[in-house]
């Protein structure tokens, strides 16, 4: 069966890809995953907060500093919660690339321009064969506008593209007013692909410590929210699509082709299951579309879109009041 698609200008043998994990920081495990048949790596993203940390000159002085000016440095995370410093993180971009033979992702994370510009130069010279660039921005000020919001990312995504030659794709959270829009505008920008949904880590309240707890690996349920909006992008974009979230199978995967995408990342399942349960999906995928006769992946790519399904109403308001009216009580 071919399985053959293509993706941020790569053509991959199939669309099963590891997303943005700390899998990668072994190289152990990146090669088990190379073996399972991955046909890229996604590393995990190198956080605004870490750049921003390093160009202080904190990691430094940080303990002998803690008591002068403390409140200035609050907001930032300690050196202890991420695993990889911005040094060590190019660093693992070098030794990714030595030990796989398969395209290498970098990520970068953020909100404002900052130090995103030079460090996409560095990991772009480290020999990083592609960028994500994780719009993670959950705005809590209330006097801040969703434009501003948009207008701060599109210009933060307009000065990577001027600086890095490699493929570019944005990973974009679910909530904008207009997503179809922000979307259009993106690709706009000449960006490769576009990564549906970031998955906000959203915190519980422990009752007995006063603590709040993050939780959770995705779930099945996530799904269907990455379906609509890739399914009302298929076509319409010149950038590739990709699903991230909810994915924990070959019947997953199905659906997400269907709906466009052209990739397929994977995280919480492979983190479940291990780097072998990638070839598990793959091979389920094709046993599937024997099944159905499909004679390719790409000949269900993006058959129930909006542009494409039967019934375009399922992805509009009409099915919408469509559900509200098949409700009946038991």
């Amino acid at each position: 069966m071919n399985l053959t698609t293509t993706y941020m200008g790569f053509t991959l043998p199939h669309p099963l890809v590891p997303g943005a994990s700390p899998m990668v920081d072994d190289l152990d495990t990146a090669r088990r995953l190379e073996d399972a048949g991955a046909p890229m790596l996604v590393m995990h993203s190198l956080f605004e907060e870490q750049i921003v940390r390093e160009e202080m000159s904190v990691h430094r002085s940080i303990e002998a500093a803690a008591e002068s000016f403390g409140e200035a440095l609050s907001y930032l995370p300690q050196p202890e919660e991420f695993s990889l410093g911005p040094d060590e993180y190019l660093e693992q971009v070098r030794k990714l690339k030595k030990a796989v033979s398969i395209p290498v992702i970098a990520s970068l994370n953020g909100t404002s321009e900052g130090g995103w510009l030079r460090y996409a130069r560095l990991i772009e010279q480290a020999g990083a064969d592609g960028l994500e660039l994780n719009l993670y921005d959950l705005s809590t000020d209330t006097d801040e506008s969703g434009e501003t919001i948009e207008r701060r990312q599109l210009d933060v995504v307009r000065a990577v593209c001027d600086a890095v030659k490699i493929p570019l794709a944005v990973k974009l959270s679910p909530f904008y007013s207009s997503m179809a829009n922000f979307a259009h505008r993106l690709d706009r920008l000449g960006i490769d692909a576009l990564v549906l949904f970031n998955r906000f880590y959203h915190p519980e309240i422990d009752i007995e410590s006063l603590e709040l707890r993050r939780v959770n690996p995705s779930s099945p349920s996530e799904l269907p929210l990455r379906l609509r909006w890739i399914g009302v992008l298929s076509g319409r974009l010149s950038a590739s699509l990709a699903a991230t979230g909810g994915v924990h199978s070959a019947d997953g995967v199905i659906r997400c082709v269907m709906a466009g995408a052209h990739a397929v990342q994977m995280v919480s399942a492979l983190l479940s299951h291990g780097p072998e349960y990638l070839e598990t999906v793959r091979r389920d995928l094709a046993q599937w579309l024997e099944e159905h006769e499909y004679e390719s992946l790409q000949q269900m790519q993006g058959s129930m879109s909006l542009l494409k399904c039967g019934d375009p109403a399922a992805y509009q308001r009409a099915n919408y009041m469509r559900i509200l009216n098949s409700w009946q009580a038991d």
